[in-house]
C-alpha cells in the first residue's frame, strides 16, 4: 500500500507541475497576443494615414499634369516668372 501512495503522490507532484508549467506558458502566450494586436493596430493606424497621404499626392499630381493655371500659379511664385508687361515687386524683410 505504501508504493501504491508513493506512486500516486508522484502523479499528484507531476500533474501539478505540469498544469502550473501550461498555465506560465498561457499566459506567456496571451501577453505576446496583446502585444500584436496593439501592434497590429498601430500599423493599421499608420497604413491608413500613408494611404490618405497617397491619395493626396496623386490628386495633386493629378493637377499638375491636368491643370495649366496650377502650373503658371507654381512656376510664378517659386520660379518669379512673369508675363509680359507685368512687374514684380521684391520687398526684403529688413530685420
Amino acid at each position: 500500500m505504501n508504493f501504491s501512495k508513493l506512486i500516486l503522490g508522484i502523479y499528484g507532484a507531476l500533474f501539478v507541475v505540469v498544469t502550473v508549467w501550461a498555465g506560465g506558458f498561457f499566459v506567456q502566450i496571451h501577453r505576446d497576443y496583446t502585444a500584436l494586436k496593439a501592434q497590429e493596430t498601430a500599423n493599421q493606424r499608420r497604413l491608413a494615414e500613408a494611404e490618405a497621404l497617397l491619395q493626396s499626392k496623386e490628386k495633386y499630381l493629378d493637377q499638375l499634369r491636368h491643370d495649366p493655371v496650377l502650373i503658371e500659379r507654381i512656376i510664378r511664385q517659386k520660379l518669379g516668372y512673369a508675363k509680359e508687361q507685368e512687374f514684380i515687386f521684391r520687398f526684403e524683410d529688413q530685420k
